[in-house]
């Protein structure tokens, strides 16, 4: 089965690691991966977006111009994507500042809590783990044992002692989805 997968929102949130590490975790499990960045100049507060494909089967293209799944993290990005989502797709989003909601009906939505749970776990690293246990939920294209492999792999040895604090936030993110 293939994954095509757009996670967008500002600088800062975690976009591109959250791309990163679910890329990492279908590398562990012997899949197709394509990890494709797209951000600009600046470091916080910019826009900020990676495309992830993760496939049982050879990826043809990293270059797409509709997705299985579109995850938001604020009104910018949600206004760009939301028409991209192929019909019969998934579009998750963080539901704090986003004022116009998505309209579509020919599609799933999922809104989800994810600042408030971050700010529940008291933590704000946390937020796009949280945010990949909620996809993860919906649409569990590798496991959360995965992940915690790769964030083992890509963590620098010195945050190891924050993998508990991540399974947590995974889990969390999980328990968002209604």
């Amino acid at each position: 089965m293939i994954n095509e997968i757009v996670i967008a929102g500002f600088g800062g949130q975690g976009v591109l690691s959250m791309g990163k590490i679910l890329a990492y975790s279908g590398l562990m499990e012997d899949k197709e991966v394509c990890w494709l960045p797209s951000y600009g100049p600046e470091q916080r507060g910019g826009t900020a977006n990676v495309t992830v494909i993760v496939s049982d089967e050879r990826i043809s293209s990293p270059v797409l111009n509709t997705y299985d799944v579109v995850v938001v993290l604020n009104q910018q990005s949600l206004d760009k994507f939301e028409s991209k989502v192929k019909p019969g797709g998934i579009l998750m989003y963080d539901t704090y500042g986003i004022h116009k909601k998505p309209t579509r009906t020919d599609i799933t939505v999922y809104p989800i809590d994810a600042t408030e749970a971050t700010i529940e776990m008291n933590n704000s690293k946390t937020f796009n783990m949280i945010v990949l246990g909620a996809l993860l939920h919906v649409r569990p294209m590798v496991t959360i044992e995965s992940v915690l492999k790769a964030l083992k792999k890509t963590l620098p040895e010195r945050h190891h002692h924050l993998i508990p604090l991540n399974e947590q936030a995974l889990n969390k993110g999980a328990s968002l989805i209604k």
